[in-house]
């Protein structure tokens, strides 16, 4: 296949496409057999010619001619998407290994360790995904929080109740692995080419349902309500771990290995290791969730041009105060989220439908904050910290009502007392407030400050009415759980990996993760190598 690249105007038609694939190779239509879109998105920048700027890798007729005649032109081969492809066969072993939790990172090692043939156990302290959303809509209902099943826990992980986005900052050849992967299970075909993928969380649910189906057909087990109370460790190795299940109490599983993939808001888990495995506090981000409408977030980027995505964004800015303040999991179309798994706390998130449909965009505006921010000097204070300000918004109205304020109030320093045009889409209901009362001045006056400097790079941004709902507090994990080169914490043969042990930032690095932790492990045990 030939690489090439091509404009599209936004309302494209095949006929537009196959005539500007043509063209940029310089070949009739008739010579191309195939084609490959290996990368979409759209261009903004200037407004009066928004397009689609497309990678497509093209398989002609007469290829090699073509590459003789045309010395720049750049061969491209379809990359490895499939786990199958670099997964070895093994012979399983007396002792499955162990796996606990199911989000991203743990539903990718059981899969990974599935195919080799080695027959892994998952336990994941939440619900399956199909029980796990009945939870999560009682909860919004009712107001009854399942403290291990919810928004944070249960099969699929955090991000499955959000806006299933795919976007990753890291570098590696896993990731296409990791979307192919997903597209088998079910996801949309684009997640392979848009520069910013999403599922979607009506889609990620059953993405996540087929992915549990097909471990346990390839001979491993999943057990839910399944939550690691203690390890089994002997002169230093891992030996067994102790799990509290919801039907069969305390039990214990022999184990020569077992990855650690908790997620990031395990806080009992966090505790328990913390005497037992070397780890440390880390640096992350709190802060607001901020609505817009999202016509006014598509007039921003879009101008006048019709037909277009609902539109994102992704801003940052650093401070002239030393902090930095960005916007974080943009949910166009979408909705303000609970996302505690605590009682008596309030913790939002973002959530959008595959659709993304809804009247309001909105987004985390996050400030960082470090372990000199914590107030104390041990692995457990930024759970420490998180816990603090979500609980003083839960307090401001003694519910799970989250505070709320107009941007025009909180540079004004008042508390707001009712809604502009936009209008919150928090399912609980808000309470007008000061967020001051809930979360740092520091976090207050960069919010303030950055979202005057975003304005200027989308207008609108700054809108008096925009409404900044609290606290966002959950972005990633608070606390690194250290791990050698071989994927070893300090006990040999438990191996932390994914977003709660502080390696990972979202779905597609997770996922990538417990690729490489699960293949790690198959070698570490002596079974094979990648």
């Amino acid at each position: 296949m030939i690489k090439v690249q091509f404009k599209l105007p936004p309302n494209y038609s095949q006929t537009d496409f196959d005539r500007q694939m043509s063209l940029a190779l310089r070949v009739a239509p008739d010579e191309v057999t195939e084609y490959k879109i290996i990368k979409k998105s759209l261009d903004c920048r200037d407004k009066s010619k928004i397009h689609y700027l497309m990678t497509v890798g093209v398989g002609l007729r007469a290829e090699n001619k073509y590459l003789s005649r045309n010395k720049k032109a750049l061969p491209y081969s379809t990359p490895i998407n499939s786990l199958d492809k670099i997964v070895p066969k093994v012979k399983a072993s007396d002792k499955s290994p162990i796996i606990i939790g199911a989000g991203p990172a743990g539903l990718f090692a059981a899969l990974t360790l599935a195919k080799a043939g080695l027959k892994p156990i998952i336990f994941e302290r939440g619900k399956c995904v199909e029980e796990r959303k009945k939870s999560v809509d009682r909860f919004i209902a009712e107001g009854v929080l399942d403290t291990q099943s919810n928004v944070q826990f249960g099969e699929g992980g955090a991000g499955t109740f959000s806006d299933g986005k795919l976007n990753t900052g890291i570098n590696s050849e896993k990731i296409n692995i990791a979307l192919g992967e997903l597209i088998k299970y079910g996801a949309p075909e684009q997640i392979a080419y848009d520069s910013k993928p999403h599922i979607g969380t009506d889609k990620l649910t059953q993405v996540v349902a087929n992915m549990r189906r097909d471990i346990i057909a390839l001979g491993g087990e999943v057990y839910f309500n399944s939550r690691l109370t203690d390890l089994i460790i002997k002169d230093g190795r891992l030996t067994g771990v102790y799990i509290e299940n919801a039907d069969r109490g305390l039990w214990s599983v022999d184990c020569d290995y077992c990855i650690l993939a908790i997620g990031h808001s395990a806080r009992d888990t966090f505790e328990m290791l913390s005497s037992k495995v070397l780890m440390q506090a880390k640096p992350f981000s709190v802060g607001v969730r901020i609505e817009h409408l999202q016509k006014n977030t598509d007039r921003a980027q879009y101008g006048d041009t019709c037909g277009l995505p609902p539109a994102t964004y992704s801003l940052a800015a650093h401070l002239d105060n030393g902090r930095s303040c960005y916007t974080f999991c943009m949910c166009p179309g979408g909705y303000v989220m609970p996302a505690t798994s605590e009682e008596n706390a309030v913790v939002t998130n973002g959530m959008s439908y595959f659709a993304r449909d809804g009247v309001n965009s909105n987004s985390a505006l996050l400030v960082g904050v470090t372990p000199q921010d914590f107030g104390a000097d041990n692995p457990l204070a930024g759970v420490e910290f998180q816990r603090k300000y979500e609980r003083a918004a839960f307090s401001i109205s003694n519910s799970y009502k989250a505070p709320c304020q107009r941007y025009e109030d909180l540079i004004s320093g008042k508390p707001s007392s009712k809604a502009g045009e936009v209008k919150p889409t928090y399912p609980f209901g808000v309470e007008y407030a000061d967020l001051r009362e809930c979360l740092p001045d520091y976090v207050i006056n960069s919010i303030g400050k950055a979202v005057g400097i975003f304005d200027k790079k989308l207008r609108g941004f700054a809108h008096p009415d925009a409404l900044l709902t609290g606290v966002e507090s959950r972005s990633s994990s608070p606390v690194r759980i250290l791990r050698d080169e071989k994927g070893d914490s300090s006990v040999v043969g438990l191996m932390p990996c994914g977003e709660g042990a502080g390696y990972a930032g979202g779905i597609t690095s997770a996922a990538v993760d417990g690729i490489n932790i699960a293949l790690k492990l198959i070698e570490n045990s002596g079974k094979g190598g990648n």
